[in-house]
């Protein structure tokens, strides 16, 4: 498979309650006026992304059936994440794991360390 900029992302697979987030530049400011001032980035630890990839989400146990009659069926079910691609994430970043991609830095991070979503779209 060739890999061009549009799909070389597309062989990751996220595991989990985690996101893959891209961070942003320190001092970019979105659309609607969000703005993280490099003081408290440096302070409290706290970065910003954009949320390129999701995990499944929460995996949630299924139950142990002994009923022979039952055909064999071990599909996981999960609860989703509230966090969607393309998200701006601030999140912690004591809770998130640093990684290097292509050549592009990237955090991976678990919904737990996210502590709010800036979404576009009309509400």
């Amino acid at each position: 498979m060739l890999l061009t900029p549009d799909n070389r992302l597309k062989k990751l697979i996220v595991i989990g309650d985690r996101v893959l987030v891209r961070p942003g530049k320190a001092d970019e400011r979105t659309a609607s006026g969000l703005y993280l001032p490099p003081g408290v980035q440096e302070k409290e630890k706290v970065q910003q992304g954009y949320v390129i990839k999701t995990g499944p989400g929460y995996a949630i146990p299924v139950p142990a059936d002994d009923e022979p009659w039952k055909a064999e069926e071990e599909q996981v079910k999960y609860i989703p994440l509230q966090v969607r691609e393309g998200d701006l994430a601030i999140f912690l970043l004591s809770g998130a794991t640093e990684v290097m991609y292509e050549g592009e830095r990237y955090y991976i991070v678990p919904q737990s360390a996210i502590l709010m979503l800036e979404r576009e779209e009309d509400l």
